[in-house]
């Protein structure tokens, strides 16, 4: 028996075999003690784990030890810090290692399955002091309340307004199976990434190359599909682990049980990157861009990002203007090949639709109305390439982004100071 049955509470710690704990460590100077900012995510067992890592040139230290530890496919917990990012700063490689020597000490685990995420300012040293003398109550917290998982979400968050924190459940043959995350994610949100940063737990029976078969399509179909400003940080980082306590048979192979497995991981990064998306630094709107009707998926996403990566669409979108123009214009710097005299675009929202270019040129369309569909804070740019397909074929891509407000200037020029 298959099927996806829904989601449900519990974060990280809805699946099997889990637990986590956040707590206040004051790793950042003068963060207000209610600031949770160091986080655990922990396997009862020694579990099979995969992760996707940021693609910028420049990587954090805790980056470059967690690939590390993974090229082994095995973990045991995953320790982050907000408030700094161990990144080009002062001892940034020791007391990255510390950092997983400390919780593995408490643990009384491995230290080589400890793996270590960062988050915050660049080129300041970590506070690794405080981590430290964090770590007792943190190891103690685990999975002392129903809060536990939304603990380590809040501990994660640097500019997020709103906690990432989901999970689903799903049938494999007569076994339930769940899978829950967390993720953090506001600023620095590009598409040319593995993610920004999050931890998947699972208890599901994978082997590690369906594992990582699994997590590199669930964040090419979410979180890199999601553009806030065209940075790509340099500690990104997604994890998945599996405990396999769900008691289904070992996923081996492609077939029927990886579909529903991979169907359900997809789901979840899809509501975490919505949620990332629909949190971007200073936003008023989450834009939905779908491009339709194409010759394949790759360009119609290709087509989506550019327009979403836009600052001309975004701002646009925060002063409610429909001006397509800019729409077209982005896809036409996309690199795709693709004839603009084909072209329709829609704007959508819950106050109502308007098609405002058809065939690559303008159409008479009711403003009063356009501007009160991009009052809504979901909004949808609807993009149709009309190129010739097959029957039956019907390649699209959805990517999310979020407008551009004069708040997302004053956040990120005080952000440091």
């Amino acid at each position: 028996m298959y099927g996806f049955i829904g989601f449900i509470n519990g974060g990280v710690c809805a699946p099997i075999g889990f637990r986590a704990a956040g707590v206040h460590s004051g790793v950042k100077a003068n963060s207000p003690d209610d600031k949770l900012d160091l986080a655990l995510v922990l396997g009862d067992k020694v579990c099979t784990a995969a992760a996707v890592f940021t693609r910028n040139r420049v990587k954090a230290a805790p980056v470059l030890l967690s690939q590390e530890r993974l090229s082994g496919s095995r973990l045991r917990a995953v320790i982050l810090n907000s408030g700094n990012a161990n990144c080009c700063a002062a001892n940034d490689t020791e007391n990255a290692a510390l950092m997983a020597e400390y919780a593995a000490a408490a643990l009384g685990a491995d230290r080589n399955l400890i793996a270590v995420a960062s988050t915050g300012v660049i080129g300041q040293e970590l506070n690794i002091g405080a981590i430290r003398d964090a770590i007792p109550a943190l190891t103690e917290a685990l999975g002392k309340s129903e809060r536990s998982s939304s603990d380590a979400a809040d501990a994660i968050m640097t500019t997020d307004t709103i906690r990432k924190e989901f999970a689903v459940e799903f049938e494999i043959g007569e076994k339930v199976v769940k899978i829950g995350g967390i993720a953090k994610g506001s600023g620095m949100i590009h598409p040319n990434m593995g993610t920004l940063l999050s931890v998947i737990t699972t208890d599901c029976a994978v082997s590690p190359e369906m594992l990582r078969e699994a997590l590199g399509s669930a964040v090419r179909e979410s979180f890199n599909r999601v553009s806030i400003d065209g940075d790509t940080s340099t500690n990104d980082s997604c994890f998945i682990l599996a405990s396999g306590l769900a008691g289904n048979a070992e996923i081996t192979e492609r077939g029927a049980d990886f579909d529903a497995f991979d169907n359900a991981l997809c789901s979840l990064c899809a509501k975490l990157a919505i949620a990332i998306a629909s949190d971007g630094e200073g936003e008023k709107h989450l834009i939905t861009c779908v491009v339709s009707e194409a010759a394949n998926e790759r360009k119609a996403e290709s087509i989506a990002k550019s327009v979403l990566s836009s600052s001309l669409v975004k701002t646009a979108v925060f002063g409610g203007d429909a001006n397509w123009g800019r729409v077209l214009c982005a896809m036409g710097y996309s690199g795709e090949n693709f004839d603009p005299k084909r072209v329709d675009i829609t704007y959508r929202s819950a106050a109502g639709e308007v098609q405002v270019c058809a065939n690559g040129s303008g159409v008479n369309f009711d403003e009063e109305l356009a501007a009160g569909i991009l009052s809504e804070h979901d909004v949808e740019l609807l993009i149709s390439l009309n190129e010739e397909l097959e029957p039956g074929e019907y390649p699209q891509c959805t990517c999310w982004g979020c407008d551009l407000s004069l708040d997302y200037v004053r956040i990120n020029a005080d952000y440091r100071t």
